[in-house]
């Protein structure tokens, strides 16, 4: 059989089952060739255990194995990171890049511009420069924030427009006002509003709802507070929570505020101008005190009725469990939005903390995972004190309004 040979479905089978399985499925009867026997080899360097040199027991001898190995040597793993992009889509690389990070240590290897230059980046990639990034060589460093700045590029080209235009329309119907002075009415939106009241033989419209503006814009500003869990759980959510900070920053309607925690509590506000600046102040690994977190954003809460906070945890508390729910009974009773986010990316199922996700929920706090696309409505419906639908199509549960 011919490298370029088309295979029948049952030996096409064969083929995918031999790959999948690797050089233990001699049984399929397919040998790989050609680009076939490149991403097997591919393959083979990640998952499929090697021998070690025999080593005698008694009168008999056996063969011991290690786990797979792509070696010390950046140059050969740098090879090998082009070979699978030639093999496999992007998506494919990236998880590929993520397993032999877990799996055969090489996080070392990406403090060495050369590898930097190599891998496929991403959101996971991030995290673990961000978990290096006070080992980083200075010949490291810029390329590190270089990988970093693509990763943020690419989420905010995907999410800043549809967070600003969801997010607009919501505060855009939060400012309208029905009551208005004469000379703040809206005559456009109130004459679209009254058409029904439209009299043909006067050829005359008689309002029955005025709809204007309020004058002063600066008092319906919203206040958004994400508070986010930097533990090393977190690490995808840190990574999006700073590029909403920043889309939220931009905002003239809102006044945001960006907090991370893990034992201590660190104000990121004044650069959320740069969310690239905000990663690399992040710490991420470490405890976890949510109660202290809270404490913190609930002191600089300036108009609970006009603020939203949105926890990002997974609610592992290592500090005071009921001063956290007590702080958040506070908020609640002061008329501010609350929301705990157990995840903020696009991973499967979180693990999180089943009986504290619980409490918040009898405190009417919804708890829920939540990928980016769905962020932004989650927020709008939030900022409008609308009954939110859960992400996962779990039902509604409505805001406290004053």
């Amino acid at each position: 059989m011919t490298a370029g040979e088309a295979l029948d479905p049952d030996q096409e089978r064969l083929r995918r089952w031999r790959l999948v399985l690797g050089g233990d499925a001699e049984g399929t009867g397919y040998r790989p060739i050609g680009r076939d026997a490149g991403i097997d080899r591919a393959l083979a360097a990640l998952y499929r255990p090697a021998p070690r040199e025999a080593t005698r027991s008694g009168a008999g001898s056996r063969v011991q194995s290690r786990s797979a190995g792509l070696g010390a040597s950046a140059p050969q793993v740098a090879r090998w990171l082009g070979d699978i992009r030639g093999y496999f889509p992007t998506p494919v690389v990236q998880l590929l890049q993520q397993d032999a990070i877990s799996r055969l240590g090489l996080s070392r290897l990406l403090l060495e511009p050369e590898m930097l230059a190599a891998v496929e980046p991403d959101v996971h990639l991030v995290a673990t420069l961000l978990s290096l990034r006070h080992a980083l060589p200075e010949t490291t460093r810029t390329a590190a924030r270089q990988v970093v700045g693509r990763v943020v590029a690419d989420l905010e080209r995907r999410l800043a427009d549809r967070t600003r235009a969801t997010l607009g329309g919501a505060l855009e119907r939060g400012a309208r006002v029905n009551r208005p002075h004469r000379r703040d009415i809206d005559w456009d939106r109130t004459i679209r509003a009254n058409l029904g009241s439209y009299l043909p033989e006067r050829r005359t419209l008689v309002p029955e709802r005025l709809v204007g503006r309020a004058r002063a814009r600066r008092a319906l500003r919203k206040e958004v507070i994400l508070c986010v869990d930097q533990s090393g759980s977190m690490a995808a959510s840190v990574v999006h929570a700073a590029v909403f900070g920043a889309v939220l920053g931009s905002m003239r309607a809102l006044d945001t505020r960006l907090v991370v925690f893990d034992t201590s509590v660190v104000d990121l506000t004044e650069q959320l101008a740069d969310p690239v600046d905000v990663l690399f102040a992040t710490q991420l690994g470490g405890g976890t005190d949510i109660n202290r977190a809270l404490a913190y954003c609930q002191s600089r809460i300036t108009r609970p009725a006009e603020t939203v906070v949105v926890l990002i945890s997974d609610l592992h508390e290592g500090g005071v469990r009921d001063g956290m729910l007590r702080r958040v009974a506070a908020m609640k009773a002061a008329g501010v939005q609350f929301i705990a986010l157990l995840a903020l990316s696009d991973e499967g199922a979180p693990g999180y903390d089943h009986a504290h996700a619980a409490a918040l929920a009898a405190l009417g706090c919804p708890a829920f995972a939540c990928t980016p696309d769905a962020f932004p409505g989650i927020m709008a419906a939030a900022l409008a004190k609308r009954p939110l639908t859960l992400p996962d199509g779990g039902g509604q549960t409505g805001w406290t309004t004053r």
